[in-house]
């Protein structure tokens, strides 16, 4: 057998004072939590995503015990990434974002296609926008939420599409 000329790699880094490990320790995030969740997904614009997404978005809402939230949100992702992966060339990505910030979800995708220079064109994009998203307005309202696009600067030129949820506290009437 040949002799190996390289060199073994040490299995733990020796601490050298003033100089930070490398890499850096694990931070301690404990147990999922709904505040603790803050996921992005990068898919390409094609049939399966939307279903792709549907599934991983599942299983963070899970985790994250987000149960009251999780099949209107499940409604929102599967027709968000749908109508980024429609508003995005050929081969190219789209992101999803799922974050929660005290009692609100916020659904967030990017497609690549960007803000029309000429305001006939840009009014005429921004109705045919609307138009695509036939479930996520009412499900949005029935959840004291918001949605809206805005042109994107990053990751490149395009639009970044969100809609909220708001958690609400079953009440019981008496």
């Amino acid at each position: 057998m040949p002799e190996s000329h390289i060199t073994p790699v040490p299995t733990t880094c020796c601490p050298t004072p003033g100089v930070p490990e490398c890499p850096p320790p694990l931070p301690d995030l404990g147990e999922p939590t709904p505040g603790s969740l803050a996921y992005s997904l990068t898919l390409p614009a094609g049939l399966a995503s939307p279903a792709v997404a549907r599934e991983v978005a599942e299983l963070v809402l899970d985790v994250h015990e987000m149960d009251r939230l999780i099949d209107p949100a499940l409604v929102v992702v599967r027709e968000l990434v749908a109508y980024a992966c429609r508003f995005s060339g050929d081969g190219a990505d789209v992101h999803l974002v799922l974050r929660q910030r005290a009692d609100t979800l916020r659904v967030t995708v990017y497609d690549t296609h960007a803000a029309h220079p000429q305001p006939r064109l840009a009014a005429l994009c921004d109705e045919r926008r609307r138009a695509a998203l036939t479930r996520t307005p009412a499900v949005v309202a029935a959840h004291r939420g918001t949605w809206g696009f805005r042109a994107a600067q990053c990751p490149g030129a395009g639009t970044w599409t969100w809609a909220t949820l708001v958690h609400t506290p079953r009440s019981w009437a008496a």
